[in-house]
């Protein structure tokens, strides 16, 4: 992603942005005692990673280069490891930068995203002037070159970037490798698998964050087809690219869970949001919520370190300010991370629904029990009679998939009723919660 790669502005995803009501705790200047005290580490509490995109003109930096050791994990390199980059001529390959930042990335313990093999941007002069079989062999020769040479060095390859059309066609972007024949993109990561059979291959585009979008739809559908037919493909990466036009969509955990419902992982990989404060802050909030309600987000990348290194750097759309300062987004994020889970206020209360039919009286208390990244557990506690039935009532897509100490039954998906079934009046369930963290809604009965 740079400045000349791609528009700025990012039409057709008019959403509503993610609601973040947390605390102003949230954005203090400090983790809570105990908590990891930087990106990366919070970021393992969860088994994930926290990355940032690199530039190799920047490693001489001492401020940029201190930040990058201390906060990330992964690192991406920003251009350098592009087609033009990597093969200037045809079959002449160009590695120093790329190098060096990988080079810096492994020597501190960090891992490395590959971005990207196959692009119809930023081609060298002499590919853009291919058509047909010949620009396809070239294609294939560059991802087995590249990814051979890379080859144990890589954690993940963006095998093809941004290769669907925006728009409400939901098909492919005309390019000059689009017309080389529709199988080009299973081709190339039939060649990335061969050249590395290790690295995680990836599928890398933009505007793909809401789920009712036919970008997103087609991307999915390909992926969907992908996995039937024994293509190789482990990832799905979206860029999440945003702004006041284009605002985190409230749905976007339901499209990373959906796409990880296929057997793939998803990943955010150029994370950046133009704006300021707490506003900015809380979409920031929102994105990491998301990736962490779904256990195969394995980890987020923003893209750049400081808003002055940003390729939208007028938006000030990054965690660190010009001089290296913590934003309020930063704090927004490490606290998310920190908590463990996708919750935005995480209740510390109990419910209770009472309802006393017939003089009896039934009371049903509910508490929060163990969370998950993808599942919560709920406990309930019945007083007034040992003659119950509680209604338990969970929101979609939620669904209840294990109970405990109690005789239930399913009238609907989202309604339990349990009963006792001879172990006391105190029983329990797993929800698996999709994105949506709400407690269920309880009513008991007496007799």
């Amino acid at each position: 992603m740079t400045l000349t790669a791609k528009s700025v502005a990012r039409a057709g995803l008019v959403s509503t942005i993610v609601a973040a009501t947390a605390a102003a705790a949230l954005f203090a200047a400090t983790p809570a005692n105990g908590a990891a005290s930087t990106l990366a580490a919070a970021a393992q509490q969860s088994g994930r990673y926290f990355g940032t995109a690199v530039a190799a003109n920047k490693l001489g930096d001492s401020t940029y280069v201190g930040i990058l050791n201390r906060e990330f994990d992964m690192v991406t390199a920003e251009n350098e490891m592009k087609m033009d980059a990597t093969e200037p001529n045809q079959n002449q390959f160009s590695y120093g930068n790329a190098d060096r930042i990988v080079n810096h990335a492994r020597n501190q313990g960090k891992r490395v995203r590959g971005h990207a093999l196959a692009w119809h941007s930023q081609q060298p002069g002499w590919m853009q002037n291919m058509s047909g079989t010949a620009l396809r062999n070239a294609m294939l020769n560059h991802i087995t070159q590249v990814a051979t040479y890379y080859r144990g060095k890589i954690y993940a390859w963006d095998v093809v970037n941004e290769a669907f059309a925006d728009g409400s066609s939901g098909g492919r972007r005309d390019s000059n490798l689009q017309r080389t024949g529709n199988d080009w993109i299973e081709a190339a990561f039939r060649a990335a698998r061969a050249a590395d059979p290790n690295a995680k291959l990836c599928y890398n585009d933009y505007n793909t964050d809401n789920w009712s979008h036919a970008k997103t739809q087609g991307v999915y559908r390909m992926v969907q087809d992908f996995k039937s037919r024994g293509v190789p493909i482990d990832c799905v990466g979206f860029q999440a690219h945003f702004n006041s036009g284009n605002p985190v969509p409230s749905n976007y955990h339901t499209t990373l869970g959906n796409f990880a419902a296929l057997g793939v992982d998803v990943q955010i990989t150029e994370l950046d949001i133009e704006g300021s404060g707490s506003s900015q802050a809380q979409q920031y909030q929102g994105v990491t919520q998301a990736c962490l309600s779904v256990a195969r987000c394995t980890g987020i990348t923003v893209w750049g370190i400081r808003d002055s290194d940003s390729w939208r750097a007028s938006g000030t759309p990054l965690l660190f300010d010009g001089s290296g300062n913590k934003k309020a987004a930063y704090n927004s994020v490490l606290n998310v991370l920190n908590s463990g889970t996708g919750t935005t206020t995480p209740p510390t209360s109990t419910t209770t629904t009472t309802s006393n039919p017939g003089g009896g009286g039934c009371t049903a208390t509910y508490s929060e029990g163990e969370k998950w990244n993808d599942r919560f557990n709920g406990n309930v506690t019945v007083t007034g009679t040992d003659n119950w039935t509680v209604t338990v009532t969970v929101s979609s897509p939620q669904r209840i998939i294990a109970t405990w100490n109690t005789s239930a039954t399913w009238p609907s998906a989202n309604v339990m009723v349990a009963r006792p079934n001879g172990n006391g009046n105190t029983f329990g369930f797993t929800v698996q919660h999709g994105g949506n963290w709400s407690w269920p809604s309880l009513s008991c009965q007496a007799g």
